[in-house]
């Protein structure tokens, strides 16, 4: 699957450093892996889950959130939010 933007993954791991590893392991997971439907996609991320237009990847042990847009049919996925757990229960969908 192509990732579009790593830009908020950047972003966020230079705004919380703690952050680098877990979410810059989760990357090659995704770019690996053709994902053909959220059920492939909840076998390699157990913890994905769906919320209104967003996947939402849990990230170090659920203290981040990653949202993102996936669009199977052409395998094209766009990271659009890193969050901290705390921000992400204040995030509305």
């Amino acid at each position: 699957m192509r990732v579009i933007s790593d830009t908020p993954l950047r972003d966020f791991c230079a705004e919380h450093p703690e952050a680098h590893d877990p979410a810059w392991a989760w990357r090659p997971i995704v770019v690996e892996t053709s994902f053909h439907d959220f059920a492939a996609l909840k076998q390699a991320f157990n913890s994905v889950d769906k919320v209104g237009d967003y996947y939402v990847f849990n990230l170090g042990g659920n203290k981040y959130r990653l949202l993102a847009a996936i669009h199977f049919n052409r395998q094209m996925l766009f990271v659009r939010h890193v969050l901290t757990h705390k921000e992400y229960d204040k995030w509305k969908p």
